[in-house]
C-alpha cells in the first residue's frame, strides 16, 4: 500500500499521476498528437455525428460528464446504463459512434452492449474506453483507447473515473480537429496544469477530514450540483453509499422545490459543488433555501465563488478551476470525503459489502 492505510486512499493519491500517464504522447501543451492513434479510429471520429455512451456504476457517471462537453461540441450525445440499453429500442441516427466505458473490461451488462450493438448494425463504428488491455471487452470492440489508470485495487473506482474522463475529453477534441470546429488550444492547455492543481486539492485532506465529521452519526446526505456538476455529485453520493452504507442520493440543485426539499432539515448534512460559471449565482440562491430550512451545508467551491451568505457551512475552496478540467478537480475531494466518512463508520473500505471490483454476471 506504499505506507497508505487503504488502497483507496493510495489510488486517489495516484490521480495526478494516473491522468499524466493517460495524457503522455496523445496531449502536450495543448497540441493533440493525433499520430498516436490509429488512422482507421480517427476517421471513425471524423465521420461522427452523434454519440451514445453506455456503461455501468461510475463509469456511467463519467459518461454523463462528458455529455456537456460533447453537446458544447453540438455532438448530440446519450448516456445509458447498460443493464437499462439492453433491453429497450434504441434510435440509432445515422453516423452515430458507440463508446462503451469499463474499467475492468468484463462488465457483464457493458459487454452485452456492446454485442447489442454491433449486431443492430446502425452504428458506423464503436470504441471502447477502458483501463484492462487484452480484456473482453478491449477484445470485442472495433476500437479502443486505454485509460492507463494502473492497477486498480479498491473496490470503489477512483482514478479509473478521472482517466475515462481525461481521454473523453480527447475524443472530443479529436473530433472537434477531424471535423474542423472550433476547439481551442489554449483550453486544452489547462490539462498541463492539472495535476498541480489535484497535488493542491489532495493536500486539503486533513480539512476534508474535519468536514466529514458531520456525517458521523448520520444516515443520510443529500448532494446538489448545476451543469456537469450535478454528474460529479451523483458520482460523489455514489461514493459514499458504497464506503460508508450511508443513503446518500443527488439532485440537480435547481430540483430542490420539487421534492428534495422535504427532506431537508437540521439533521440532513447537504453536501453542494459550486463552480464558478454562469450558474454560480443560481446554485448559491439554492443553498440559501436549504439554509433556511436548517440544513447542513458542506460546500466545495472554485476560489471565486461568494461564500458569504452561509457563515455556518463547512466551506473548502479547491482553488481556481479551469471549465474544461473542474469536473476532475471537484470529484477528488468527494472521494476523499467518502473515504474519511468511511473512516469514521468504520467499514471495509477497500472491500465494501456486497460489492465487487468487477460485475462479471447480471
Amino acid at each position: 500500500k506504499g505506507g497508505y492505510k487503504h488502497y483507496m486512499q493510495k489510488e486517489i493519491f495516484e490521480q495526478p499521476t494516473a491522468i499524466a500517464d493517460t495524457l503522455e504522447g496523445r496531449l502536450a501543451h495543448g497540441e493533440l498528437h493525433l499520430a498516436s492513434f490509429r488512422p482507421e479510429l480517427l476517421a471513425a471520429l471524423a465521420r461522427t455525428r452523434q454519440l451514445h455512451i453506455v456503461a455501468c456504476g461510475t463509469s456511467y457517471h463519467a459518461g454523463l460528464v462528458m455529455k456537456y462537453h460533447f453537446e458544447q461540441n453540438a455532438i448530440p450525445t446519450s448516456v445509458e446504463y447498460a443493464s437499462e440499453y439492453l433491453y429497450r429500442d434504441i434510435a440509432v441516427p445515422p453516423d452515430t459512434l458507440f463508446i462503451s466505458l469499463s474499467q475492468s473490461g468484463e462488465t457483464a451488462d457493458t459487454l452485452a452492449a456492446l454485442e447489442k450493438a454491433k449486431k443492430d448494425g446502425r452504428y458506423h463504428d464503436n470504441l471502447a474506453i477502458c483501463n484492462v488491455p487484452e480484456s473482453a471487452l478491449t477484445r470485442a470492440a472495433n476500437h479502443t483507447i486505454l485509460t492507463r489508470a494502473g492497477r486498480e485495487i479498491g473496490v470503489a473506482s477512483t482514478k479509473a473515473f478521472v482517466t475515462q474522463l481525461a481521454v473523453l475529453h480527447l475524443v472530443n477534441a479529436i473530433i472537434a480537429a477531424e471535423q474542423g470546429r472550433p476547439f481551442a488550444r489554449e483550453h486544452l492547455q489547462t490539462f498541463d496544469h492539472l495535476p498541480r492543481i489535484l497535488q493542491h486539492i489532495l493536500a486539503l485532506e486533513p480539512a476534508i477530514a474535519r468536514a466529514a465529521k458531520a456525517l458521523e452519526h448520520r444516515h443520510g446526505c443529500l448532494y446538489l450540483g448545476r451543469g456537469e456538476n450535478y454528474a460529479i455529485a451523483a458520482e460523489g453520493a455514489l461514493k459514499l453509499k458504497e464506503l460508508t452504507y450511508i443513503h446518500a442520493e443527488a439532485h440537480p440543485a435547481g430540483e430542490l422545490k420539487h421534492g428534495p426539499l422535504a427532506l431537508v432539515d437540521e439533521n440532513m448534512p447537504v453536501l453542494a459543488l459550486i463552480k464558478h460559471d454562469a450558474l454560480t449565482e443560481k446554485i448559491s440562491s439554492n443553498l440559501e433555501v436549504v439554509q433556511a430550512r436548517g440544513g447542513r451545508l458542506i460546500i466545495f467551491a472554485d476560489d471565486r465563488v461568494d461564500t458569504t451568505s452561509f457563515p455556518d457551512a463547512d466551506i473548502i475552496r479547491l482553488g481556481i478551476l479551469d471549465d474544461l478540467t473542474a469536473s476532475i478537480a471537484f470529484v477528488v475531494p468527494l472521494q476523499l470525503f467518502a473515504y474519511h466518512v468511511a473512516l469514521l463508520k468504520g467499514t471495509d473500505v477497500d472491500q465494501p459489502r456486497n460489492l465487487a471490483k468487477s460485475v462479471t454476471v447480471e
